[in-house]
């Protein structure tokens, strides 16, 4: 299994040309334009961090993905139920906090 990720290509706001009334804006410059013609957008900061996420190449270990591959195949990799069940429960504890 290959883990890719793709950019949205759904726009988060109004559509260039368009206000969000509706009336056609396409011969009023965007705000924030810079001096050269060209629109400018201020990310926040948590926007730079979730981008720089989105462009981490180390956000999955392969080699540890290939022991487990490895165990799976050799039939040594040993399933702790309650191991597992002990962090669901953790993780629902969280999301409640």
């Amino acid at each position: 299994m290959k883990i890719t990720s793709s950019p949205l290509n759904t726009p988060t706001g109004p559509v260039a040309g368009t206000r969000s009334d509706g009336v056609n804006n396409t011969n009023v410059p965007a705000s924030g334009s810079a001096a050269s013609g060209k629109p400018s957008v201020d990310l926040s900061s948590a926007a730079r961090h979730l981008s720089s996420l989105e462009n981490a190449d180390n956000d999955v270990d392969v080699a540890r993905v290939q022991e487990l591959r490895d165990a799976i195949a050799s039939g040594q990799l040993k399933i702790d139920p309650s191991r597992i069940a002990d962090g669901l429960l953790a993780s629902v504890r969280d999301l409640l906090k």
